[in-house]
């Protein structure tokens, strides 16, 4: 069901050095390829300034031909025997022969070609001044001809910290591809830099707006819908009264003139997961079948499943999911299949079944169709898909301590092994964390940040960790620290201090290729956090940009719209109330001027390594897909932006569709077209088709030999079991306190934990009101006089 992972290392070979042949052939500056035709002989069998490289287990030739373009000679590579790897003839990673290039810039390659297999893509490689040699991405795929053709494709921007690149056409299949008459160019900047349309504050920052409608319901699940539209789903909304009623919601909004429409909601999806299916359609697993019970159980997840249409805006019953997973993952696959772990099931106890639904068979299959490990993985674990078909648990959960071991994993479905994967920061008090694969999809890199843990309840983190998924042995390295806001304590906001930082932040991903970060709160659901910024992938940066104006905590998200704007709701502190208001943030790219637009778009149904042309209005730099949102509890391991390199002629542009159904997986993506001031044109949409569209010609992924050198411990398959024990208070709330929906935390903050006149103190200060004490027993001590009301006069005066 998942692609198997790599295993092969990368092999350089065939390093060119010693006396030339020939009188070598300089670069000039209408071409920064030295030996573009391969006329100048060099040593080991390869011409000059050209080396043969590539990786695994395969049968492959290299031969100088005479059947060339132009000249004398071209270059040959075969494979007559492919189990996993490329070969390609790569200009030579060495100061004399490497182009040098200026980061920022972008530089159109050019080569002709013949090919007999579709599994052939221009590849590049980069210099970065502190690390050395690494891969770069993969450009386009090459379509198959038998006579001479010309491909040409535009690079992204060279990323900070690169001084030389290098590149060529990677052979990937049985097959063989001949090429002629190399050509790289510097692109001139196309535009002038950006003008200030808004004031100073936005163009710096970007602005927010406080929408004069509200959100109709109590929505902690956000999904942008295909149609542009957005569902809202509440169930009960975590309201125990209307789950006792049988009163369930959800509500579509429309972005174009700002209405709600309520949606008849089946069952309680609060607290369900939920994934966008490869035709447009959500798959909505799980929900509520209990809430917790004081002295009794915990919550309880059901095992019902539900699609919902956007073109009918209703629900559909699917077959039963095997267990109960209240608060699951959800990972689309690249073969259009999805994948979901942990949660709790009907019992309270923690869910270690694995669910899968099949997109070929539309069902959840039975268990023993079904590889499992028995492993719990907790709440809402983050599960990014890799280029590889491997997932890695990013170490975001809900609620609580991590995983045993290192807190963050590397799944691999074929084998049903779970490495562990080192160097996240504080492992166990990264609650309610956000983690986001960074842009673009084909760097492989993923962006950890904050969080905190709700049963110890500290003040939430300022961490960042970042990982390199390439790398052969990845682990997660110290980012910046998150920029600092201002916190609510009770008496309005002031600046934080020390290393307080923020839990149940979102982040969202921008066409501009930065990733917004919003919202927040210091403790369990208490304690607003005010702060927003831009993380920059490429100078590994936090600048701070305009901040929300509404608290957005617990339940809250946020998410991108297909007009480049940022829709934000939700909040639900621990003293049950709902901040209603919705926040819309426009980024300082719309303060720039005028925005490129889209003119014309041939076909919105796309296949994986294809050309796809679109018309637009002037200038544009890039052009990416970005998945729509489909987020809950500062989670959506789905959302990622896939880089679309381009070829371009005048206002013509191809798009280069990647081959790799793992970098992109199938379904609709928000199509964006962006100039060299970061300015985004409005969203078209696009459908990348699944597997059922692939022909015989359609090339297959070309899958890098990443992560195949894990250090980490690896365990395979644990004996079945039927369930994980989990406390019934793992939400981090004594119902000890109050009406049903209220959260009286069962671990204070550190400065109010000793006496019961500062935990008094602090429940005021959040607006908790008057508590009734249910039962007999009073675990926090905030009812000394046992008369049944917690925080009284009486009881503050005796402490």
């Amino acid at each position: 069901m998942f692609r198997r992972r790599r295993t092969a290392l990368l092999a350089v070979t065939g390093m060119t050095a010693g006396l030339l042949l020939t009188s070598p052939q300089p670069a000039s500056a209408a071409n920064l390829v030295k030996n573009p035709g391969f006329e100048v002989d060099g040593t080991d069998g390869m011409p000059y300034c050209w080396e043969k490289s590539g990786w695994g287990d395969n049968d492959f030739t290299f031969t100088t031909t005479g059947d060339s373009h132009s000249g004398s000679k071209a270059m040959k590579v075969e494979l007559t025997r492919r189990v996993d790897g490329d070969r390609k003839a790569l200009i030579t990673e060495s100061a004399s022969c490497a182009p040098v290039v200026t980061p920022g810039k972008q530089y159109d390659l050019g080569v002709w070609y013949k090919s007999t297999t579709p599994d052939t893509a221009v590849t590049l490689f980069r210099h970065d001044t502190t690390a050395g040699w690494q891969y770069w991405t993969d450009l386009k795929t090459l379509d198959m001809s038998a006579s001479w053709s010309q491909a040409s494709v535009r690079t992204p921007a060279v990323p900070a910290g690169t001084d030389m690149i290098t590149w060529g056409v990677s052979v990937y299949g049985t097959g063989s591809v001949t090429t002629d008459d190399y050509t790289m160019a510097q692109v001139p900047d196309p535009l002038p830099p950006a003008q200030c349309t808004g004031t100073a504050d936005q163009c710096a920052g970007g602005g927010w707006q406080v929408l004069p409608t509200q959100n109709p319901v109590r929505s902690m699940h956000s999904v942008v819908l295909n149609n542009g539209k957005v569902l809202l789903i509440a169930g009960s909304g975590n309201n125990p009264d209307d789950f006792a009623a049988g009163t369930f919601t959800s509500a579509v909004y429309d972005p174009s003139n700002g209405s709600y429409k309520l949606i008849p909601t089946p069952k309680d999806l609060f607290c369900s997961g939920h994934v966008q299916l490869q035709d447009g359609r959500v798959l909505v697993m799980s929900g509520t079948k209990a809430y917790t019970v004081p002295g009794g159980h915990g919550y309880e997840g059901f095992k019902d499943s539900y699609i919902f249409d956007p073109a009918t805006e209703t629900y559909t019953k699917t077959n039963d999911l095997n267990d109960g997973h209240w608060y699951p993952s959800a990972t689309e696959l690249g073969n259009g299949d999805v994948i979901t772990f942990g949660g709790l099931r009907e019992d309270s106890t923690g869910s270690v079944t694995a669910d899968y639904w099949s997109n070929k068979d539309q069902q959840w299959l039975p268990t023993w169709k079904v590889n499992q490990t028995w492993s719990f993985w907790g709440l809402y674990p983050s599960m990014i898909l890799m280029q590889d078909g491997r997932l890695f648990y990013s170490g975001s959960h809900v609620f609580g301590n991590n995983i045993p071991g290192t807190g963050s994993a590397i799944y691999d479905y074929h084998a049903n092994t779970v490495t562990q994967v080192p160097g996240l920061q504080n492992k166990d008090e990264r609650d309610q964390s956000a983690s986001v694969l960074l842009p673009p999809a084909q760097d492989q890199k993923v962006l950890t940040i904050g969080g905190g843990n709700i049963m110890t309840n500290p003040d939430a983190n300022r961490l960042t960790d970042i990982i390199d998924l390439k790398q052969p042995n990845p682990q997660y390295v110290a980012g910046p620290p998150l920029p600092q806001g201002k916190v609510d304590l009770g008496n309005g906001p002031v600046a934080e201090t020390g290393n307080q930082g923020k839990m149940y932040a979102s982040t969202v991903l921008l066409p501009d290729g930065k990733v917004l970060e919003t919202g927040g709160a210091l403790h369990n659901r208490a304690n607003s956090v005010y702060e927003a910024s831009v993380f920059d992938p490429n100078t590994t940066t936090f600048t701070p940009v305009a901040v929300d104006p509404e608290s957005r905590g617990y339940h809250s998200s946020a998410f991108l719209l297909p007009d480049g704007r940022v829709m934000a709701t939700g909040d639900n502190p621990g003293n049950g109330t709902w901040n209603h208001n919705v926040s819309i943030y426009s980024p300082p790219y719309l303060f720039k001027g005028p925005r490129p637009t889209i003119t014309s778009l041939i076909d919105n149904q796309w296949t994986y390594g294809t050309t796809q042309r679109i018309t637009v209005d002037r200038p544009i730099a890039k052009a990416e897909l970005i998945r729509p949102a489909a987020v809950t509890h500062s989670s959506d391991p789905n959302q990622r932006f896939v880089d679309l390199p381009l070829s371009v002629n005048g206002p013509n542009v191809d798009l280069n569709v990647t081959s790799n159904p793992d970098l992109a997986p199938p379904g609709w993506y928000m199509l964006f077209a962006v100039d060299a001031n970061g300015v985004p044109s409005v969203a078209k949409w696009v459908h990348l088709q699944g597997p059922a569209a692939l022909s015989a010609s359609t090339p297959s992924a070309h899958v890098h030999s990443f992560a195949d050198s894990l250090s980490g411990t690896t365990t395979r398959a644990g004996k079945k079991r039927t369930s994980q024990p989990v406390s019934p208070t793992i939400s981090g709330c004594d119902r000890h306190y109050g009406s049903a929906n209220v959260c009286v935390p069962t671990v204070f903050p550190p400065e109010v934990r000793k006496t019961t006149a500062a935990r008094c103190a602090w429940l005021r200060q959040n607006d908790y009101g008057r508590l009734k004490v249910n039962g007999r027993d009073d675990p926090l001590g905030l009812d000394p006089n046992r008369d049944g009301v917690a925080c009284g006069k009486g009881d503050v005066k005796r402490r």
